[in-house]
């Protein structure tokens, strides 16, 4: 009986590692807040990585040209997404994912989508249409002036 009760012990103490392996992969980081100052992170009145000094303190991320209508663009330094839901309705959102943080590789056949898990994300308001995400991304500020596109 001395040998049986010592294989069952040592079975058991192989599967502890893969439980806790487990625990692990479901384990949501928070979407990291931007320090003070502007919703890009940076002080107001400073460049932002990228881009030129706009007036309301964000750099130009890109010209309203370049934001196709039902469709839309990540920009992976700034980690923001812009997207144009409607003919001249840009909104953005904040490219980090909300299921583990990685950045949403794209914006395709309507919806933005994160690579990693395979998460999307509706255009308009960045609610979840699909994948393990478990809330929308956060809406982020820019500025449309003109035919250019800034953060706020």
């Amino acid at each position: 009986m001395t040998t049986r009760r010592r294989t069952v012990l040592a079975a058991g103490a192989l599967a502890i590692p893969v439980v806790a392996g487990c625990q692990e992969y479901g384990n949501e980081q928070p979407e990291p807040e931007p320090p003070a100052g502007t919703d890009d992170g940076q002080p107001s009145g400073q460049e932002s990585p990228g881009g030129e000094e706009k007036p309301g303190g964000g750099a130009e991320l890109a010209k309203t040209s370049e934001i196709e209508v039902g469709g839309g663009k990540v920009f992976e330094a700034e980690k923001v997404v812009v997207t144009q839901p409607a003919a001249g309705d840009f909104k953005a959102f904040s490219a980090v994912c909300t299921h583990s943080g990685c950045t949403v590789a794209n914006v395709e056949d309507g919806t933005i989508n994160c690579a990693c898990h395979g998460s999307k994300y509706a255009l308009d308001d960045a609610s979840v249409q699909g994948g393990p995400a478990p809330r929308p991304l956060a809406a982020r500020k820019i500025n449309v002036e003109g035919d250019s596109i800034s953060l706020a």
